[in-house]
C-alpha cells in the first residue's frame, strides 16, 4: 500500500524511525509539513495517510479516491471530516491514551513553577544577589506549599485521573466535577488506589469546582458544552488567589477573559500549553500578559511518549490491514 505522512516533524522531528511504517509500505511518503493548499496533491493516489494538524476536508477526500485509511497520529481527531471519511468507506483512527503520563507531569510542572519559583531563584544567584546578601537565604516573593492546597479538576479521563494521582501523593486535596456521576465513579475504578486514598477525591459542582480551587485543571475534550467554559462569569468565582492551568484546549478558555483577569488581579495566574490559534498570534489576547505562563504544546513531546505514539500508530495501521480495525473514531 502507498503511505503518505503529511506532517511527521512533530511527531518525529529527526530522533525517532519511520523504518516500522515503511516497512509496511510498498511506497513510503513523509513531508515534514503540508501546507494546506498542497494536501490534495501530496496525498494523491495514497491508500493510506497519516496526520497530525493538517486538516482533511470533503473536498480533500473527493480528490483522492484511493484514499481508505487516515491515522491521526494524536488523540484529537477534529482535523478530520469523519463524516465524509465514514460516506465514503475511509477508516479513520487515533492514539488514545498515549500521552498520559507527560501531560500529568506538565501540569505540575506548572504548579511547582508557580509554588517555588526556581528559575526566578536561579536567574538571581546567577546574578550575584546571593554572593552580595547578608543572609544565608533569601526569596523573591512568598513560597508556597501545596501540601493541603486544593486541586480542581475539570474531567476524569485518563489524564485527569493521573493528575488526581500525583496531587495525593503530594498531600493535595482534590476535587473533581466530571461529566457524570457514573464517569466519575468509573474514574475512580481506574485508580490503583487504596479505599482511603480515593475516599480523598471529591465529586463537586461545577461552580464549587471554581469557587474551591487553588489549582484549577482543565482535562476534557474541546465540546459545544466546554467551549470557553472558562469565562467572565466563571472566573469571578474564582479565588483571587487561584491558579488556571490549561493542557487540554485552547478553545475551552475565552483568552480575552482570561487576560482581563490577570490584569485586574481577579486571578493569581493562567498557565497554558494550548492556545486558540496555534502557532500564537501577535495578536492572542495573552500574548505577554502578566502571571502568564505559555508553553508552545510541547506537553505530549517527551521521547518516551512519541515512540508511545508511534509504536500504537504502527498497531493501529497492522490492524487495518488484517481487515480489523482498532482505535476508529468514525
Amino acid at each position: 500500500m502507498k503511505v503518505t505522512v503529511l506532517d511527521g516533524h512533530g511527531l518525529n522531528p529527526g530522533d525517532v524511525s519511520w523504518e516500522p511504517i515503511k516497512a509496511l509500505a510498498s511506497d513510503f511518503t513523509v513531508y515534514d509539513r503540508s501546507p494546506q493548499e498542497l494536501v490534495a496533491e501530496r496525498i494523491g493516489d495514497s491508500e493510506i495517510i497519516l496526520l497530525n494538524k493538517v486538516r482533511i476536508t470533503s473536498e480533500i477526500i473527493e480528490k483522492c479516491p484511493r484514499l481508505r485509511y487516515v491515522g491521526v497520529l494524536a488523540t484529537g481527531y477534529n482535523v478530520v471530516d469523519t463524516k465524509a471519511c465514514r460516506e465514503r468507506g475511509i477508516t479513520v483512527t487515533n492514539i488514545p491514551s498515549y500521552s498520559t503520563n507527560a501531560v500529568a507531569q506538565h501540569v505540575f510542572a506548572f504548579i511547582l513553577h508557580f509554588t517555588n519559583l526556581v528559575a526566578s531563584h536561579s536567574v538571581s544567584v546567577h546574578e550575584g544577589k546571593w554572593i552580595s546578601n547578608p543572609d544565608f537565604c533569601y526569596w523573591l516573593s512568598p513560597l508556597t506549599e501545596i501540601f493541603g492546597k486544593t486541586l480542581g479538576i475539570f474531567g476524569f479521563g485518563h489524564i485527569g485521573q493521573k493528575v488526581a494521582e500525583i496531587a495525593l501523593s503530594f498531600g493535595m486535596k482534590v476535587i473533581v466535577h466530571a461529566h457524570s456521576e457514573e464517569s466519575f465513579k468509573k474514574g475512580l475504578d481506574c485508580l490503583s488506589l487504596p479505599s482511603s486514598k480515593l475516599s480523598e477525591i471529591s465529586s463537586v459542582s461545577l461552580e464549587d469546582l471554581f469557587r474551591e480551587s487553588d489549582f484549577f485543571s482543565l482535562h476534557a475534550p474541546l465540546t459545544p458544552e466546554t467551549t470557553e467554559l472558562v469565562n467572565e462569569n466563571t472566573l469571578s468565582l474564582m479565588k483571587p488567589s487561584a491558579i488556571l492551568i490549561n493542557t487540554a484546549r485552547g478553545g475551552m478558555i475565552s483568552e480575552k477573559d482570561v487576560r482581563a483577569a490577570l490584569d485586574s488581579k481577579k486571578i493569581a495566574a493562567y498557565a497554558a500549553d494550548v492556545l486558540l490559534e496555534e502557532p500564537m498570534s501577535k495578536n492572542c489576547p495573552l500574548y505577554k500578559a502578566p502571571n502568564c505562563l505559555i508553553t508552545p504544546h510541547l506537553a505530549w513531546a517527551p521521547k518516551e511518549t512519541r515512540l508511545r505514539l508511534l509504536d500504537i500508530a504502527i498497531g493501529n495501521i497492522k490492524a487495518f490491514m488484517a481487515g480489523k480495525p482498532v482505535n476508529v473514531v468514525n
